[in-house]
């Protein structure tokens, strides 16, 4: 009986390109509400908006399936 090869997961480019693993582990990714409609946005608002957010552990336990 031949043997049959492991399937391999294969990484989910869309995710892969808009987050940001960085050296401790943890994952950076972009807030939302920064790519139209700013002008009525307060400046607070658009400023807070540069920073980034480090994923949550319940999220990065879903997400580091698809990643890898």
């Amino acid at each position: 009986m031949a043997k049959l090869k492991k399937i391999k997961k294969k990484t989910h480019k869309g995710i892969a390109k808009s987050l940001k693993i960085r050296p401790g582990g943890t994952i950076k990714i972009g807030k939302g509400g920064s790519r139209h409609n700013t002008g009525k946005k307060s400046s607070k608002f658009n400023r807070d908006r540069r920073k980034g957010q480090s994923l949550s552990q319940s999220d990065y336990n879903r997400i580091k399936k698809v990643i890898n």
